[in-house]
């Protein structure tokens, strides 16, 4: 599925991956290739991404907001954690 994840200040990652696994207010979700729609409120976290190469990426982040879209597209803009 293609990834996008922006912060207010720049691209923080842009592209293929197998799953993501992140916080949100209800709880950590993973979200696989399919998922089915969902617009959720992150909480602070890391947001854990294997991309198509096996490699996996980390992200903290303090709060935000992700898309998941059916035509297998995700999109996060987060305020990043330190």
């Amino acid at each position: 599925m293609k990834l996008e994840i922006y912060s207010l200040k720049k691209i923080l990652f842009k592209g293929e991956v197998v799953s993501i696994n992140c916080k949100t207010k209800s709880g950590e979700i993973t979200v696989l290739d399919n998922h089915r729609p969902l617009i959720s409120i992150l909480s602070k976290g890391v947001v854990e991404m294997t991309d198509t190469n096996k490699e996996d990426h980390y992200i903290p982040v303090l709060s935000g907001f992700m898309e998941v879209k059916a035509s297998n597209k995700v999109k996060l803009l987060v305020e990043e954690g330190v």
